[in-house]
């Protein structure tokens, strides 16, 4: 039997890649081996979140993370390459652009082993990023490119890709289809709506983690006052990041809105499917919010996610409070019945039939 390794090491990779391995498991034509490289410690990713994910547990977990990025990505080359020697794959499976993408990528290439890269194609075109210079590396040595937009075709036919021995294939948003699965159970495994005394669209669920905003005294302030002043109309929930409260807590800021721990994704999916509207960062929860049929104020420079602005779904609007406030006082008629289908359907199915035939 043809085997994969999928390389994951962050809780988003895990829940999208346990859309493949469901479809795996459903044909049990392919064996596929799951490494955890441990790159962002959560504590939500207890022995319970995959139990309750229905999430295939690794067969191995490297545990390397709180490091710097050569660091980190160097220790992980090191350690997959030995797994890959061992295991002996058809195919690397990697998603998105975190360290453990490019590092997966780079041990399967150098072992002559085809790579396949879900969510390819995607550019922000800021390459400040560290996450814009894993894409575009993984993306240049990859043998399957599983694009989630016409967006990300374009990007790579403007890289001149299509000159290149890659396979570039349109199969959609692989999140759509975690989204769909999960929120059936969303409401039995997760009392947050209950427990927070919160009702129905009338609350703005708000997410800051990136650097960019983070380390920026500036830009946190900003956004932060702007979001108390919604407050002041409509409650604010903040999942409150352990980069952005330590931040917070070290220059003794506060802010009068309401902050909670982070949470975990099926007391999200329910904060999302009750929100008025979403204030993120964040490159996922930016599609989640329109998977929810929620517009998104996207507190960042650019997006990847450029359809999203194009249809009218959301609105980048740096850290301007002005910006902020326009776009949430816009947001407060949705406009739109978000029956678009920018992602596609069945995205799992289609890109499990594109890798079986590129092992074969």
């Amino acid at each position: 039997m043809p085997k994969i390794v999928t390389i994951l090491g962050a809780r988003p990779q895990f829940v999208k890649a346990a859309v493949l391995s469901r479809i795996i498991k459903k044909y049990d034509e392919i064996e596929e081996v799951i490494v955890h490289t441990g790159q962002h410690f959560d504590a939500n990713m207890s022995a319970v979140f995959f139990d309750e994910m229905m999430i295939p547990k690794p067969k191995y977990n490297l545990a390397i993370n709180s490091l710097s990025h050569g660091a980190m990505t160097g220790k992980m080359l090191v350690d997959i390459e030995k797994i890959l020697v061992d295991e002996k794959p058809q195919a690397v499976v990697v998603y998105g652009d975190t360290n453990s993408t490019i590092a997966g990528a780079l041990a399967a290439k150098k072992l002559h082993i085809k790579v396949v890269h879900v969510e390819a194609g995607l550019r922000s075109y800021n390459m400040n990023m560290p996450e814009e210079i894993n894409r575009i590396l993984t993306d240049r040595i990859s043998d399957l490119l599983s694009c989630p937009t016409e967006a990300a075709i374009s990007n790579l036919e403007k890289e001149g890709f299509s000159n290149m021995p890659i396979k570039i294939e349109k199969h959609g948003d692989i999140m759509k289809d975690a989204v769909e699965y999960y929120q059936q159970f969303s409401s039995q495994k997760s009392s947050i709506i209950q427990d927070l005394n919160l009702k129905e669209e009338n609350f703005v669920l708000a997410t800051i983690h990136r650097q960019e905003n983070t380390e920026d005294m500036e830009k946190l302030t900003s956004i932060f006052k702007t979001l108390e002043s919604v407050h002041r109309e409509q409650k604010v929930i903040l999942p409150l990041h352990p980069r952005t409260k330590k931040i917070l807590e070290k220059n003794n800021l506060s802010f009068k809105i309401l902050t909670i721990e982070p949470v975990g994704y099926f007391a999200m999916l329910e904060l999302l499917k009750n929100c008025s509207m979403v204030v993120t960062d964040s490159g996922g929860l930016q599609k989640e919010a329109f998977f929810n049929k929620k517009h998104c104020i996207i507190v960042r420079e650019e997006t990847e996610w450029t359809e999203l602005v194009d249809h009218g779904y959301a609105k980048i609007v740096g850290s301007s409070s002005n910006q902020i406030l326009d776009a949430y006082t816009s947001f407060k008629q949705p406009n739109k019945d978000f029956s678009e289908n920018l992602y596609g359907n069945n995205v799992g199915e289609r890109i499990y039939q594109s890798i079986y035939q590129l092992i074969q």
